[in-house]
């Protein structure tokens, strides 16, 4: 695994430091420490680390809380340590952005796989994200050129094949996405219907200056 930076959040002194002796022992550089939530959501912020490991339970704001501010602020692998058990936890914490959930005491041993099931659900998550974001950009790019399609139909009184076909076209000969083509002629469109509007004329009453 390469080397990661991390920031590590717990409000036990002595929990840090065992953090950060296993992390240096495994390769990786802890780029801040904190204790309480607060703080991790501040140095998560001013360092942009590659993984966050939070406790659970932590003054000013507790490590869920905290693990959704830094996703609010910028998507990070984070791991929740915790010395509770109780049932639902784990969930809790996914539902906020957690890639990995951790029991209180740990060993190195424990320490790395939880880091990389940690890195490996959050590349998966990224991969779901930008497949969501492709497919929702796909959709609202359909929409513009359907309703391009239909601006052109309308102007220029031909069936839909065959706006279809100009737009391509204009595409093609301009070098240009299909998509941008598509906002141009809607904003085109809007800017003659603008122009096309009669001035308001004055309120009753009103006197021009001579």
């Amino acid at each position: 695994m390469n080397k990661l930076r991390v920031v590590i959040a717990d409000d036990d002194g002595v929990t840090l430091m065992a953090l950060r002796k296993i992390l240096s022992n495994l390769g990786h550089e802890v780029v801040g420490e904190a204790g309480d939530g607060e703080q991790a959501v501040a140095l998560a912020k001013e360092r942009t680390p590659d993984l966050c490991m939070l406790d659970i339970r932590m003054p000013k704001m507790e490590g869920i809380a905290a693990a959704k501010e830094i996703q609010v602020l910028r998507p990070t692998a984070i791991i929740i340590l915790s010395a509770h058990t109780e049932t639902g936890l784990g969930v809790e914490a996914a539902s906020v952005g957690a890639h990995a959930f951790l029991v209180k005491p740990f060993t190195e041993n424990q320490i790395k796989p939880a880091i990389e099931v940690a890195m490996t659900n959050f590349a998966k998550s990224q991969q779901l994200e930008e497949q969501l974001h492709r497919a929702t950009e796909a959709v609202e790019h359909r929409k513009l050129v359907e309703r391009a399609k239909g601006i052109i139909m309308r102007q220029s009184k031909i069936d839909e094949e065959a706006a279809y076909l100009r737009l391509q076209k204009a595409a093609r000969d301009g070098n240009r996405k299909l998509v941008d083509v598509a906002r141009a002629v809607i904003l085109a469109d809007q800017m003659l219907h603008d122009n096309s509007k009669p001035a308001t004329p004055p309120p009753t009453g009103y006197t021009r200056n001579r």
